[in-house]
């Protein structure tokens, strides 16, 4: 681990502390305490990410508030001719697996049928979990901590986009790619985690997940 990765991980166990004793303070001087610790976390992620505090400011009131590590999800969607769809992303113009951050009151494979749905107007429907990823050891380039599933999924409508997208502004392009012929300027992380989806739709059912802190085995 690198010292801007180790602050970026300091930062983000500070967050997690100060989310959960803020839900739980009895008290303006926890209050006070907590929030001034958030405020350090905030300015050592603001050093690691290169960005000015007040542009990292959003975040307390979406990211800080929430103990624990963040939830994502990916949906693999994979046709009958085993081709797999990704979207390229608006910002930072890499391909990736539909998906995004699950919701309260919502299972991980609603989240990521509804992520799909979302980002590409087709409508999928997860039918195995192919693994639950740490960000920290499958590449993902992230401020946050995330756990990240990974869900095959099958078309329900055959290939046709049955909705317009409603975030289509998060969207450039969405396309099929081969197993073989995948993208070379894939988002940080998506490499493992559709090579981890592809062994799934060969048959390989044994869920994914890290066992330990150790770096996992790079995709073949």
């Amino acid at each position: 681990m690198t010292p801007v990765e180790s602050i970026a991980l300091w930062a983000d166990m500070l967050r997690d502390i100060t989310a959960t004793g803020l839900k739980f303070a009895q008290g303006s001087y926890e209050r006070d305490n907590y929030q001034k610790i958030q405020t350090i976390a905030l300015e050592m992620f603001a050093v690691v990410a290169d960005q000015p505090l007040n542009q990292l400011e959003p975040l307390r009131s979406v990211i800080f508030k929430h103990p624990g590590p963040i939830s994502g999800g990916d949906a693999a969607i994979i046709d009958e001719q085993g081709r797999i769809l990704l979207v390229q992303r608006a910002d930072d113009h890499k391909w990736a697996m539909p998906g995004g951050g699950l919701a309260v009151g919502e299972t991980p494979a609603e989240g990521v049928e509804r992520e799909a749905l979302e980002e590409t107007g087709i409508r999928c429907q997860a039918t195995l979990l192919v693994g639950v990823f740490d960000s920290r050891l499958c590449g993902t380039v992230s401020l946050h901590h995330l756990y990240q599933y990974v869900f095959l999924c099958k078309l329900l409508d055959a290939y046709e986009v049955v909705n317009p997208s409603s975030h289509a502004h998060e969207v450039l392009a969405t396309r099929w790619f081969a197993e073989h012929a995948l993208p070379t300027d894939l988002s940080p992380g998506h490499a493992l985690r559709i090579n981890a989806a592809f062994h799934a739709w060969h048959g390989d059912q044994s869920a994914y997940f890290d066992h330990s802190n150790a770096a996992p085995l790079a995709p073949s």
